[in-house]
């Protein structure tokens, strides 16, 4: 599994090669910071990385490597399969806002977004201790670093992977 997690990094890398040198999208931006490299191997394995390298606006819940690892074991491994594609694809979009979303722009107190190409939804919350986000399976994710600007849109760091399943209570 790690030589196929190694094989759609490099993938992945090779895409961004082909870039203009200049740009910064949110693809760029991932694949230059270690902290995402499990999320840039799984952007690869999907297929997303032309949709996250154009023009959006996207707003993206970019998972820490330490989200990843906090999955069952082999979860990652199990999704990054080629026969898993459809599955890590509703997961990563899971992650993805079709609007540029910077923290400013986040209500205080809850409010319930859409993410991109689904019909599930998001809870997010603002308030005095920062933002935090519920997502379907009961749990919550909190943004860790907000507002890493890009080309194509804005990257706001969580600590966990967002999944989809029943509609958060948005209180």
């Amino acid at each position: 599994m790690k030589t196929q997690f190694k094989l759609a990094a490099t993938a992945f890398t090779l895409c961004l090669s082909a870039a203009a040198a200049n740009a910064q999208t949110i693809v760029e931006i991932a694949a230059g910071d270690e902290r995402f490299s499990t999320l840039v191997a799984a952007v690869g394995a999907a297929g997303l990385v032309e949709t996250l390298s154009g023009p959006g606006p996207f707003t993206v819940y970019a998972p820490l490597n330490d989200a990843f690892a906090a999955l069952p074991e082999g979860t990652v491994e199990t999704l990054l399969k080629p026969e898993n594609k459809g599955q890590l694809t509703d997961i990563l979009l899971y992650h993805v806002d079709d609007r540029k979303l910077s923290s400013d722009m986040i209500p205080s107190g809850a409010t319930s977004f859409k993410p991109i190409l689904t019909t599930e939804r998001l809870c997010i919350t603002a308030g005095s201790s920062g933002v935090t986000i519920a997502d379907g399976s009961g749990q919550v994710a909190n943004v860790v670093v907000a507002d890493i600007l890009a080309d194509n849109g804005v990257i706001h760091v969580v600590d966990k992977v967002l999944l989809p399943g029943n509609r958060p209570a948005c209180k």
